[in-house]
């Protein structure tokens, strides 16, 4: 026999809520490697998962020429860096709803 676990109507309806926030709010490694090979130089992988200070960094170097090699190495370091990047923007959503 398992214990039933009686909890109130309006928990399951903020659980809920929570959940609707999350799913709609949550990031997506693909789509981030989408915008990194599509947009890498320009940050737009940054922009999409809220690192804009960097992303606008990314952006500046990329209008010189001695920047785009810089913007280049970056880009491929991030390439690494991108599924780590999506897990710490989703846990952080998660203790900001929770």
């Amino acid at each position: 026999m398992t214990p039933s676990v009686s909890a109130a109507p309006g928990d399951a309806a903020l659980s809920a809520r929570q959940m609707m926030h999350y799913d709609n709010n949550k990031k997506s490694v693909g789509i981030a490697f989408a915008l990194w090979f599509f947009l890498s130089l320009f940050g737009g992988h940054r922009f999409y998962l809220g690192r804009t200070g960097t992303a606008i960094v990314m952006l500046l170097l990329t209008c010189t020429v001695f920047g785009i090699v810089i913007s280049s190495i970056w880009a491929l370091i991030d390439a690494f860096l991108i599924p780590g990047m999506v897990r710490a923007h989703n846990d952080r959503l998660i203790a900001m709803i929770g």
